[in-house]
């Protein structure tokens, strides 16, 4: 599996100027571990030419280096951008003195957390009342998945006018000390056509500048929607790479 990255070198370490600043992991809270018996439920989407992505983004190319019966075995080969689909990003994706994929520690990608459910319209914000109103209650150290619904509308015109994060509900998630925030949008931040030219993708900045990880493009929260739950986020660890298509399971706590 070949992945292209943009058509910059692969993954190497910045060597260009750009953004700095990465304040480092937060110090996460010590808490019990819970245990349940339920069936872990799979929130990735399944990796095609037509998986989920954000607008500036063009799909996946699949092709054979092998193939049979010409040759004795298949080998597939994948050329992608790797912030594709069901994904992890890194510190790196905003800073360039930020860790890659393959530096950040597993207890920052598995753990407890909650899929709350917020109902909102096109291109609406999500603020900070919203979050402090969820259920369950978002805790420090938590994992957090917003069910916005609109995993529904991939394929339609209402995909990248999704609902967003303001930055004061960025930065709130970011003092409740969360390690991880999971959308099943194409990303937390504006919607793409209400971006000025001079974007700056500041939500994404905000969150991790300070540690706080990003997922895009879950699937199935509605499944869990309301509870809390045990996650796996697997993303490929890519050396120097600021992000990687990542498997992601959760299973709610009885």
């Amino acid at each position: 599996m070949a992945i292209a990255n943009g058509g910059t070198k692969m993954c190497e370490s910045p060597t260009i100027k750009g953004r700095t600043g990465w304040r480092g992991w937060s110090e996460l809270p010590t808490r019990a571990i819970q245990k349940t018996d339920e069936k872990w439920v799979d929130l990735t989407y399944p990796f095609s030419i037509s998986v989920p992505r954000s607008a500036a983004f063009p799909p996946p190319k699949f092709s054979y280096f092998a193939q049979m019966p010409e040759r004795p075995l298949n080998v597939t080969q994948m050329e992608t951008i790797v912030h594709m689909g069901t994904h992890v990003d890194a510190p790196r994706h905003f800073y360039v003195d930020g860790p890659g994929m393959d530096e950040i520690p597993l207890e920052r990608m598995t753990g407890e957390g909650v899929v709350i459910r917020l109902e909102k319209a096109v291109n609406e914000e999500i603020g900070v009342d919203d979050l402090a109103a969820a259920k369950p209650r978002i805790e420090p150290g938590d994992i957090v998945a917003i069910d916005t619904g609109w995993s529904g509308n991939w394929g339609t015109p209402e995909w990248n006018r999704h609902p967003y994060l303001s930055l004061e509900a960025a930065q709130w998630l970011v003092d409740q000390k969360v390690k991880l925030v999971a959308v099943d949008t194409a990303t937390p931040d504006l919607p793409y056509d209400l971006r000025p030219k001079d974007f700056q993708f500041p939500v994404h900045c905000m969150l991790l500048k300070d540690g706080v990880l990003i997922s895009e493009q879950i699937a199935n929260l509605h499944k869990l929607g309301g509870r809390r739950a045990e996650f796996l986020f697997c993303p490929l660890s890519i050396e120097g790479c600021d992000g990687a298509p990542a498997r992601v399971l959760a299973r709610a706590f009885s």
